[in-house]
């Protein structure tokens, strides 16, 4: 049986589009339609416009005939989380709240998909603010998990996670300041990197906040790299023009063989792995052995007061934001998000400077920690995504970021990080490792991704619509 268009890679579209047996236009029309059947159910997209679409596809259709393509990525479907500005569009940013204003310019990675030529159908969805590893939203329409529908696709890059499951094309756009790309990769059983801080420009910027390309593949996401790496003088954190040949992450197994591997099984902080995660880490790292890496168990480096001294700084962050805002609009936040940003009103200078300061402290660690090893492999979260309407694993907006105690070191480490599926649990839910390398070491980490992408356990097959749709 032949792969439907909307199943085909960015790698095999490209090449496709170069020996010209197939169109971006037809594999637009392909991808819009099965957009159109799984839609309804899942609520991934935002501004979802089918004939601004097929316009770029015929306008990509034209510069392949004629051989000049825009980049390598020009004819490729693509969303773009809505939180990343792209001209003439608002920015929500997942809630009610906010008054919609047309976006001026592009913001970095948009403006990159653009000059390459990507055609970009759709923003995705995401919860309010971003602080939520769920689809809840007061403006959009609660988003949800194609692998189980009654379960959350996980945040806040909501929508692209659940979009990138489905099948809606092959390449989208998140972002991540504590675990936003890898725990709806996990969660949905796609590929993603977090890379390091400055390597995919973002505007604007902030400390420990990446965007990252969100695949099946880890060719896809490498190829996306190719394009979203470009410099942009707009991010201050921007790291320097680097040429780095992000073909080369195409290794095979033998290229685990030596590598020094940290297992970390236990984060120090917040909820407890879950079993079934716990077991599909370990069998993981058995075949690294197998492979022939040297792995070593590790003990936590992170601690409850870490995680807590940087939820109390979001907090406050966000308690300062919101009361910027109209008592209409404040009134319009998601409660969870609301109740919990006020709890920041009674924080003094003191409290919240020892809650900034775990900042630094978790960058400390999580280098330290992983100094011995060339990388580091562990859970994606602790637990299995929890129901579409929650908004948090716990429920409870005083203990709001008990999953993330894998996922946020990496972001005030500045180390790149990815997901890449490894098992399955009793409820056939896809189950995320995380690999973590030395900063700056992006292509390192993608390499060790497509090693295990080779020696890993077979995949199920991708989830497809409900029937009668």
């Amino acid at each position: 049986m032949s792969t439907a268009l909307h199943e085909l890679s960015a790698q095999e579209l490209v090449a496709a589009y170069r020996e010209g047996t197939l169109s971006p236009v037809e594999v637009t029309q392909d991808v819009l339609a099965h957009v159109a059947r799984w839609e309804p159910h899942l609520q991934a997209t935002w501004l979802l416009r089918p004939e601004a679409a097929l316009d770029q596809a015929r306008a990509s259709q034209a510069r392949w005939r004629n051989g000049a393509p825009l980049g390598p990525l020009d004819g490729v479907p693509a969303t773009i989380k809505e939180n990343i500005a792209t001209r003439g569009d608002p920015l929500p940013a997942g809630t009610a709240a906010v008054d919609l204003k047309p976006a001026a310019a592009d913001a970095p990675p948009a403006a990159r998909l653009k000059e390459t030529g990507a055609v970009i159908f759709s923003k995705t969805t995401m919860p309010d603010y971003g602080m939520l590893s769920s689809g809840l939203s007061s403006f959009h329409t609660l988003a949800r998990n194609p692998w189980d529908l009654t379960r959350t696709p996980g945040g806040s890059s909501a929508g692209a996670g659940a979009a990138a499951a489905a099948g809606y094309g092959p390449l989208h756009i998140g972002t991540d300041i504590g675990g936003s790309l890898r725990l709806p990769a996990s969660w949905c059983g796609i590929f993603t990197l977090k890379p390091s801080l400055g390597r995919i420009p973002i505007d604007p910027p902030y400390t420990g906040r990446a965007a990252g390309p969100m695949t099946r593949t880890v060719g896809d996401a490498a190829l996306a790299m190719q394009v979203l790496s470009r410099p942009d003088a707009r991010d201050s954190m921007n790291l320097p023009p680097q040429d780095i040949d992000w073909a080369g992450y195409d290794v095979d197994a033998d290229h685990l063989r030596g590598l020094r591997i940290g297992l970390l099984l236990d984060a120090g902080c917040g909820l407890a792995v879950e079993p079934e995660i716990r077991a599909a880490v370990e069998q993981a790292a058995r075949l690294f052995e197998r492979a022939g890496a040297i792995v070593e168990t590790m003990q936590p480096f992170m601690s409850q007061a870490m995680l807590d001294g940087m939820d109390h700084l979001w907090r406050m962050r966000s308690h300062v934001d919101m009361q910027a805002l109209r008592a209409d609009q404040r009134a319009k936040v998601l409660p969870y998000v609301r109740e919990w940003a006020e709890s920041a009103a009674g924080f003094g200078g003191e409290h919240v400077f020892r809650a900034f300061s775990q900042f630094h402290a978790t960058r400390i660690a999580s280098v330290a920690a992983c100094a011995r090893f060339d990388y580091v492999i562990s859970p994606v979260s602790p637990n299995m995504p929890a129901a579409a309407e929650a908004a948090s694993p716990t429920g409870d907006p005083m203990r709001p970021l008990e999953h993330i105690g894998f996922t946020v070191p990496y972001n005030m480490s500045e180390q790149p990080a990815a997901s890449i599926n490894c098992g399955y649990s009793a409820d056939d839910l896809p189950i995320g490792l995380q690999i973590a390398g030395q900063r700056f070491d992006d292509l390192g980490v993608l390499r060790v991704a497509r090693a295990f992408e080779l020696i890993r356990e077979s995949q199920r097959p991708w989830p497809e619509p409900p029937p009668g749709v």
